[in-house]
């Protein structure tokens, strides 16, 4: 059914249109409690094999929604409902700030793939905190992923950086430093670290109890995967998330200008998952995402190493009933293989 409608419906629409028509229609069933139970009750993990801990937050399934969907936290608890385990929310930046022009999101059907550059478009830490400190029906573990704004220079990143995690770290289960699209110009920059290192010590120490992980990009070169593991360790860092959108155009059909995200980023992001696994071992946890669409992708990730597995393309190409899918398909596969919960597959192959 959601297959027809992609293709007969939602692929003739624009696709930014067809996101904030998708937002709207969450945000109404936020302020329906009833429905909300409903499908939580039918959607969301509930097998007790699925639960997995990473830096100390638990977690009802290791499946969860990156960032870059939610970016205002309006839907927490509605995108929770249809099974996710977690969602992180975002990017989203100190100050309120409208993003690129448009058009500046595309499907690239054929390809299973996402081409964007929103440039961060969102309403501001202030407006997001807001609604993190409303009351909550369904638990929901959220993340929080924070970037520079736009108009900030690079010398004064870092203090843009601790004025979102000062306002947000508070309200989050984990906090997420974005240093990784391609959309803000200069931003990948600070991955360099020589300039990483002041960025995230002084997040950190905003930070305080809440767990920090930094975003990284597929297109660091190994050398440079290997000096950021480094540093997440030195610093003491909760985790890593690899990887954000490519701007590498290898095999697709488009040369859009943009981050891409989807299928074609399979391959690089698991290549980054397993060097940082190799590096870092369990010294801290590892998010894996980019070209995450079944349960085999899922279950490759947790093999090579992560701990937790985000997806965002596959939930526009699979339609709303996918993280629940990906739920059921991952509990029989644990069970399938003789196992009893999530911990005891995490790294088992490198």
């Amino acid at each position: 059914m959601y297959r027809i409608l992609l293709t007969r419906v939602l692929s003739r629409t624009d696709a930014e249109t067809v996101h904030h028509l998708t937002i709207r229609l969450l945000r109404i069933l936020a302020i329906l409690p009833l429905v909300k139970q409903i499908l939580h009750g039918w959607l969301a993990p509930r097998d007790e094999a699925l639960r997995v801990q990473a830096f100390g937050v638990h977690f009802p399934s290791p499946f969860g929604l990156a960032a870059g969907f939610d970016k205002n936290a309006e839907c927490v608890e509605p995108l929770a409902a249809l099974g996710f385990g977690h969602v992180e929310v975002g990017t989203i930046t100190a100050h309120a700030q409208p993003g690129n022009a448009r058009p500046r999101l595309f499907r690239l059907i054929g390809d299973r793939a996402i081409i964007n550059r929103m440039g961060f478009n969102n309403n501001g830490a202030t407006a997001a905190a807001k609604r993190l400190r409303k009351p909550r029906s369904l638990p929901v573990v959220v993340g929080v992923n924070i970037g520079k704004t736009k108009v900030v220079p690079e010398d004064e990143a870092a203090r843009d950086y601790v004025t979102s995690a000062r306002t947000l770290a508070p309200l989050a289960d984990y906090l997420v430093v974005n240093v990784s699209s391609p959309n803000t110009p200069g931003l990948r920059d600070l991955q360099a670290v020589e300039l990483l290192r002041p960025l995230l010590t002084q997040v950190k120490a905003v930070a305080g109890r809440t767990p920090l992980l930094v975003k990284i990009a597929p297109d660091l070169a190994d050398e440079d995967v290997d000096e950021v593991a480094q540093l997440a360790v030195e610093l003491g860092l909760a985790g890593i998330i690899a990887t954000n959108t490519t701007i590498s155009r290898k095999n697709v059909s488009s040369t859009e200008q943009g981050g891409l995200s989807g299928r074609p980023l399979k391959e690089r992001s698991l290549e980054v998952l397993r060097r940082l696994h190799a590096k870092v071992g369990d010294r801290l946890a590892l998010v894996s995402v980019g070209g995450v669409e079944s349960v085999d992708d899922v279950w490759e990730r947790l093999l090579a190493g992560a701990t937790l597995v985000q997806g965002y393309t596959g939930l526009i190409y699979a339609g709303p009933l996918w993280p629940s899918r990906m739920n059921r398909q991952l509990s029989r596969r644990l069970r399938r293989h003789g196992y009893t919960s999530i911990a005891q597959v995490i790294g088992r192959v490198d």
